[in-house]
């Protein structure tokens, strides 16, 4: 069945830009604005309101399906290229981590992860390829475990038999908060080849500001795990504080870094992260303007986005929308959007977790519908890959 398409556009009600960022994070507990899926029958958005800059011209691009790279996956969750163009994702439910064949499409599981403990938002989530990956053959991961949320490296060796390809996990940072809620999950190797990770409050806000704990925030370390030299308090690996729940981390062509984040009951954001940074929750949801709160750059309505997976490509940020099932679009001048963000596969392939670039102007894009949270079709979930302008 084919899900309604939704116009590409933006409520009055959805967006508002600042200079600067904030933190919010993943979907909420029971009542909060984030949780619930739409129905696929839901009406069309609203007319996009004018821009609050009168100079920023309407944002213009494009988005094409070229095709379906993969099907039938089940609670896909974190996505990374191998060297060679193939593909790694992590099921969250399952606990385990395929290959999938940048041409044929063709699932094969490489292992499964000990220790996963899924529940809630918890389990198997974010995966990332080592830099130094031709010579060292490292894949870490981001997981739930009983007692914590953590990250481990595992040795990938193709040449032994499927499904055992895996080897035991070498944990390089452990600690983090775990809930049933706001376990955050991205990680991701920067610019510098340093190990980024983003992480949630749990479900406890005061975790965001307590700069003793790793929940509510973003995390910077060497693959080892260990702090890095320029970070804001040279024995921690806290980079920025004030986080709800960080699902969404890519670098521009400046080698800024972007992170999205799931509000509450008012405003989910992208933001531009600075070290050092607190990006405000519980204090603030969204734009506040106070001082010593660095509020976001966009922000939506969590209707409308509810964002998870972001990446970087042609010139700008595109962010994966759970609970809106659409793709935003946010084109980048500087430290704001050089225009209006614009929607676009509004409803068209449900919940979207992931999005990663797979170079030029293309991305592949991971849906997420067998998450329980979701309303699968046949076929779901899906890789798909995008091209983007």
């Amino acid at each position: 069945m084919q899900r309604p398409a939704v116009t590409a556009v933006l409520a009055a009600s959805a967006l508002v830009f600042a200079a600067g960022c904030s933190g919010s994070g993943g979907p909420g507990p029971a009542g909060a604005g984030s949780t619930s899926p739409p129905a696929r029958s839901s009406p069309a958005s609203p007319a996009a309101s004018p821009s609050p800059s009168p100079s920023a011209p309407p944002a213009k691009g494009t988005v094409k399906v070229v095709r379906t790279l993969a099907e039938g996956l089940k609670s896909p969750w974190g996505l990374a290229a191998l060297p060679g163009g193939d593909l790694l994702v992590s099921s969250r439910d399952e606990g385990t981590i395929s290959r999938i064949d940048a041409e044929s499409g063709e699932e094969t599981v490489i292992g499964s992860v000990p220790g996963v403990a899924p529940a809630g938002e918890g389990g198997l989530m974010g995966l990332a390829v080592s830099p130094s990956y031709a010579s060292d053959h490292l894949v870490y991961a981001y997981f739930t475990t009983e007692s914590d949320n953590r990250i481990a490296r595992m040795l990938y060796d193709e040449k032994k038999p499927a499904g055992q390809q895996l080897g035991a996990p070498d944990t390089v940072l452990r600690g983090i908060p775990k809930g049933t809620v706001h376990n955050g999950g991205r990680i991701a190797f920067g610019p510098d080849k340093m190990l980024y990770a983003g992480t949630g409050e749990t479900g406890d806000t005061s975790l965001a500001q307590d700069m003793s704990s790793l929940g509510g925030k973003i995390l910077r370390m060497t693959p080892d795990g260990q702090p890095v030299h320029g970070n804001p308090a040279e024995d921690s690996v806290v980079y920025s504080s004030g986080h709800r729940n960080v699902q969404g981390l890519a670098w521009d062509a400046d080698k800024r870094l972007w992170a999205a984040e799931f509000g509450q009951n008012t405003w989910d954001e992208l933001n531009l992260v600075e070290p050092g940074k607190n990006y405000g929750w519980p204090e603030a949801e969204g734009r506040a303007g106070r001082r010593g709160l660095v509020d976001p750059v966009a922000q939506w309505k969590p209707e409308d986005a509810s964002p998870s997976g972001i990446a970087v490509a042609a010139g700008s940020v595109w962010m994966a929308g759970l609970r809106g099932e659409r793709l935003w679009r946010v084109p980048l001048a500087g430290a704001e959007p050089s225009a209006d963000p614009q929607a676009f596969l509004g409803q068209e392939h449900g919940r979207l977790r992931t999005v990663l670039s797979a170079g030029g102007n293309r991305l592949w894009l991971v849906t997420s519908e067998t998450d329980t949270r979701g309303t699968p079709e046949p076929g779901d979930d899906k890789i798909l890959l995008l091209e983007v302008t």
